[in-house]
């Protein structure tokens, strides 16, 4: 296990070093925008009054697919109680004969109503065509998933959230697909952050049930941030991927440190914390011997 001491202790240097020397503001690791909003049937996309109007709507609700109530009903599907649509806008044109037997165009304003894909349920998955999130072709790297795959004690990984996040009460871990992230590095740093997260259930280090303040932005909410990325730099450093990720994590442990007038003794403590969850996992590895050489 010496080697894993002498890895805590570098990368927290490392980490330290970037804090001292400034570092970029951090940057969500993966792709957000939604594409552009469409009728998800035809694949039109809205032009327009239609097309701004929409668009606020796609990213805020996180995807770019709108489709009507007959639409939603025809795909098996069915808006979910509660939800209102959304006014698309054209013009009909109507024509009418003058006395003189001359056909006058008249322009009519008219609306249907579109409602988004995530107002809705029921309409299978194969249905729904990828948006344009998705960024690049990912390859797993397989030391970074060894580290995953291996841990007899792991949540459930549920794959293609629209964010990344641990779920304490139902103890499962929500990533975005692997694809939105600008690398396939980023994508493993996310998840082990929120593993990092889940060794503080009750059931492995009960690190949680120690914290008198879990509303956001309290101390005792930044420093499980601090934990938590800490432990995945550590995770990233073992995986041989920190080359990719460091930067982005000093950046992310920078904007939490402010809660603590960027105190760096912050970062040992939470050193500290993550090396015991870094342990955690390996010492509950199917194949530990083998990653521990």
């Amino acid at each position: 296990m010496k080697k894993f001491f002498d890895i805590y202790e570098m990368v927290t240097n490392l980490m330290i070093e970037r804090l001292e020397a400034g570092i970029i503001p951090w940057q969500i690791p993966w792709r957000t925008g939604t594409g552009l909003p469409q009728n998800m049937v035809c694949r039109k996309v809205y032009k327009g009054f239609n097309f701004w109007y929409l668009l606020t709507l796609a990213e805020e609700l996180d995807s770019p697919f709108f489709l009507t109530y007959r639409q939603v009903q025809d795909l098996g599907g069915h808006v979910v109680k509660g939800e209102r649509g959304f006014p698309v806008i054209f013009w009909k044109i109507l024509e009418n004969e003058q006395e003189n037997g001359d056909i006058r165009q008249v322009p009519l304003l008219r609306y249907y109503t579109v409602f988004n894909l995530k107002q809705t349920e029921g309409i299978d998955k194969n249905k729904i065509p990828r948006s344009g999130a998705y960024d690049h072709e990912f390859h797993c790297i397989q030391d970074a998933e060894n580290l995953v795959k291996a841990w007899s004690d792991c949540p459930d990984i549920r794959v293609g959230e629209c964010e990344a996040y641990y779920h304490p009460v139902q103890d499962y871990v929500g990533i975005p697909a692997p694809e939105t992230f600008y690398h396939d590095e980023q994508f493993y740093s996310a998840l082990f952050h929120e593993l990092v997260h889940s060794t503080g259930h009750r059931k492995r280090l009960g690190r949680h049930e120690k914290l008198a303040n879990h509303q956001f932005g309290s101390d005792d909410y930044s420093q499980e941030e601090l934990v938590a990325e800490m432990g995945a730099a550590f995770l990233c450093r073992i995986a041989g991927i920190e080359n990719v990720t460091l930067d982005n994590s000093a950046a992310y442990i920078q904007s939490w440190l402010r809660q603590f007038k960027n105190d760096k003794k912050m970062v040992l403590t939470a050193s500290s914390q993550a090396q015991k969850a870094v342990d955690y996992i390996l010492e509950h590895h199917l194949d530990g011997d083998r990653l521990l050489v």
